[in-house]
């Protein structure tokens, strides 16, 4: 047996060291800043796109190249935690993602700084599944894993939520290469910490037992190769080669990886997990609402700054309504989720969703009011849009139990960071060929107004089509409220200390 539990796990058992709430704090500390460094960004892209001389399609690859190796290598970095120790993984990603936030911070190209942010992505992928694995064996006690599970997801939630405000803040009164110099101290935090808080942990490893690196490698490569040819679809013809050459080779890694993954012993994703219909269109229609989301936050970002003229600091502010918008669509989604069900509200928040950004596409205009013409759809799309978060877990987790439950939480993760930069590849590029194809005919922040307001509506059909697969495919769906963080660790926890799990 290859499994290693400290004294202080046993304690944490009877409630008597507690080490494991300080564990926690750091933990909870590295997991906020991980969430924050997917929004704070965003704020800062014009003023990054002006210092580096990113081009509009280029300066997406500040966020696709996060999301893509967040989502390429997320589930191989659990299994990797797993087997080879939760407590050196985590400290590895949680180093990677500093020296790689510093190199992000000192870039002085743009494909030095997208480098960094590949990077960056990979230390999340470490370090974010082997934090959930380190708490299921801290807390060994179910009660007290589902609150520090609590306050871990919460304060993750609550990083996502206020990045765009400290992205404002941070760019605006210092500079925007502070978005990732902000990292440094709690990287430190962690590195000088954790050692000290917590003893290594892993799973038992059976003989002969590998990782499925191609697997990670090519999806990956995949992904990024078709990122890359629909980008480069803004400027060049579809039949072009630089359109078709990244498209195609990244569409053959794809293929090549289902069938690998059909074949190899021990694959990154069974493909006996994409037999079930419901749970495939969960995650199916959450990819397509995050494409819609990341689309909307980062066309907005710009619309904002360019043609309104607003500094960094006021466009962090003006996305507060969307922040407490998404808060009560979640609050108003779990209310009513034993009530009506799973199915309607998820049709019913897509198509609201919809509403919204045919709402939000209508008020972009080279001379909009904030309250009277942007506002408007910022505030009904967050809200259908929150309301959907908490049923599309349930949908993702449908008839998931025992080991498939870390798995699912995985697949969850992931699809919903490739929609995000599926949206941004492929909505994006809309609103850009509209204005380089309109550039002469007006001025240019009227142009761009409508290449903007284009690229929602298109957004919008998005949405809507993810209502339609909803309302057709979608099964009925447990009302149970589930969380797929809280099953995942379930699942380590047993594997690490099968006894205490059991008490």
């Amino acid at each position: 047996m290859s499994t290693l539990i400290s004294q202080d796990q046993v304690d944490g058992h009877t409630g008597g060291d507690p080490r494991r709430w300080k564990a926690l704090a750091v933990l909870t500390a590295v997991q906020f800043m991980l969430m924050l460094d997917v929004t704070v960004v965003n704020i800062a892209l014009p003023n990054i796109q002006a210092d580096l001389g990113f081009s509009t399609e280029g300066l997406a690859w500040v966020v696709n190249g996060y999301l893509l190796m967040a989502a390429g290598f997320l589930l191989l970095g659990g299994r990797v935690a797993d087997l080879f120790g939760r407590r050196r993984v985590f400290v590895a990603g949680v180093l990677l993602f500093g020296i790689s936030s510093i190199m992000c911070g000192a870039a002085n190209t743009p494909g030095l700084l997208v480098a960094g942010r590949f990077l960056q992505g990979f230390g999340e992928a470490l370090a974010a599944p082997a934090a959930l694995g380190l708490i299921a064996v801290l807390f060994t006690d179910p009660k007290e894993r589902a609150k520090a599970l609590g306050i871990w997801g919460g304060l993750a939630a609550l990083g996502g939520a206020v990045g765009s405000v400290v992205g404002g803040l941070v760019t605006d009164f210092i500079d925007w290469r502070w978005v990732f110099y902000i990292n440094i101290p709690v990287v430190v935090l962690a590195l000088l910490l954790i050692p000290r808080l917590m003893s290594e942990s892993r799973m038992a490893r059976r003989e002969g037992q590998r990782l499925d690196m191609v697997g990670a490698i090519t999806t990956t490569g995949g992904l990024v190769g078709v990122v890359y040819g629909l980008l480069e679809a803004a400027e060049n013809p579809w039949g072009s080669s630089q359109v078709l050459l990244p498209l195609l080779g990244g569409l053959a890694a794809l293929v090549f990886t289902v069938v690998w993954e059909s074949r190899v012993p021990e694959p990154m994703i069974p493909l006996r997990f994409f037999k079930n219909r419901t749970r495939v269109t969960s995650n199916v229609v959450s990819m397509m609402s995050f494409a819609s989301f990341y689309t909307y936050a980062f066309v907005a970002t710009l619309y904002l700054q360019q043609v309104l003229d607003y500094s960094p600091m006021e466009t962090g502010l003006a996305y507060i309504p969307l922040t407490v918008a998404v808060g009560i669509g979640m609050g108003v989604s779990t209310a009513l989720m034993p009530r009506i069900g799973v199915k309607p509200i998820v049709v019913i928040a897509f198509f609201g969703s919809a509403v919204g950004q045919f709402i939000a596409a209508s008020g972009f205009g080279s001379d909009a009011s904030y309250v009277g013409g942007f506002m408007p759809g910022l505030v009904v799309f967050a809200l259908f849009n929150g309301m959907g978060f908490p049923v599309l877990i349930n949908g993702g987790l449908h008839e998931v139990t025992g080991q498939d439950a870390g798995l699912a939480s995985g697949v969850q993760s992931s699809m919903q960071q490739i929609g995000a930069a599926l949206g941004l590849a492929t909505l994006v590029p809309i609103a850009l060929r509209y204005v380089n194809d309109h550039a002469a005919d007006g001025n240019l922040p009227e142009v761009a107004s409508d290449g903007y307001a284009l690229a929602l509506r298109v957004s919008a059909g998005v949405l809507a089509a993810a209502g339609l697969i909803a309302l057709f495919l979608l099964g009925k769906v447990s009302t149970a409220k589930r969380d797929a963080h809280a099953e995942a660790a379930e699942v380590m926890a047993e594997d690490a200390h099968p006894e205490a799990a059991k008490a």
